[in-house]
């Protein structure tokens, strides 16, 4: 199965209560391709300036993505600069330098508009109605987006999310979103715009799954360290979709199916955080997979 993700490959700037490292490779898409750990057709569209490194596109197809979709333009690649606080939660934006993807346009190459999966990741959301436009009845389509969309866009928001299956959001922008103060009213909100799926991310509290059928609710796991938790997000979605695409999973899927992807993205996103940009994703072995899916269903079920 083939899942096409449209988003920031960049540079982020972290700096943390131990280390600093700088432009070290980061990006929704980045993040989204990696933690698919190298199981299907993974095509990956953005851009990058002409500073970014041939090796770290390397590392990207080295792990199973496709980075044809990825253009190179004269320029600045993104760059994002962030200091965390010592709990290693809150963090401060230090800079944002959009450079290359201020004017990025997403070019679909024509035999990726018949992907089966389709991620779109924080990009403004008239490019991802754009994107979502020019495709061939995908099985499904999920979408991420953010505060600035919701308060800057909504009206751009409002006409992509009408088109697509499943939203993932954290539960501040679901509250601003929908002006609901309950989750549940706030899924159930969402559900009148569009998405039949919503998942609302509650980082260090884990996450909850809305579907049409049942709700659940899956714990973070508890981490001995927390390195640099950048990234996490994208890579849950990641997770989500590879699990889905595994499971060969349509929009009219039961909600098993889902519940279980939920699972897969969380353990993904579990080891985003204990090392640098990509660092930790890239130690995933199949045992070390499955013995923390094992922690997490442990954790669920008495």
């Amino acid at each position: 199965m083939s899942i096409l993700v449209v988003g920031s490959v960049a540079y982020d700037t972290v700096e943390t209560a131990r280390e600093k490292r700088e432009r070290q490779l980061g990006g929704s898409a980045s993040f989204f391709s990696i933690a698919t750990l190298g199981r299907g057709d993974v095509r990956c569209v953005g851009v990058v300036g002409d500073d970014f490194l041939q090796s770290d596109l390397d590392l990207l197809a080295n792990h199973g993505a496709d980075i044809s979709g990825i253009q190179r333009m004269p320029g600045k690649s993104f760059h994002w600069s962030g200091r965390y606080h010592e709990d290693m939660i809150e963090r401060d934006t230090l800079a944002t330098e959009l450079g290359v993807f201020a004017d990025f346009q997403p070019e679909i190459p024509e035999d990726w508009k018949k992907s089966d999966y389709l991620f779109l990741a924080n990009i403004h959301p008239a490019l991802q109605l754009h994107v979502l436009e020019t495709m061939t009845a995908p099985k499904l389509v999920a979408l991420d987006t953010m505060n600035l969309w919701i308060e800057n866009t909504p009206e751009d928001l409002a006409a992509v999310l009408a088109k697509v299956d499943v939203l993932l959001v954290n539960d501040s922008e679901a509250r601003l979103l929908t002006g609901k103060r309950s989750l549940a009213h706030a899924a159930e909100a969402i559900r009148a715009m569009g998405p039949q799926l919503v998942i609302v991310k509650k980082g260090e509290h884990g996450a909850l799954f809305f579907g049409r059928e049942s709700v659940l609710s899956v714990p973070a796991i508890i981490l001995d360290d927390v390195i640099d938790p950048t990234g996490a997000g994208d890579c849950f979605a990641g997770g989500f979709m590879r699990s889905l695409a595994e499971s060969a999973a349509t929009r009219d899927s039961n909600d098993g199916i889902f519940r279980k992807a939920m699972l897969d993205g969380t353990v993904t996103a579990s080891f985003c955080p204990e090392g640098f940009n990509v660092e930790g994703l890239l130690k995933i072995t199949d045992q070390s997979y499955n013995e923390r899916l094992a922690t997490l269903k442990g954790m669920m079920v008495p």
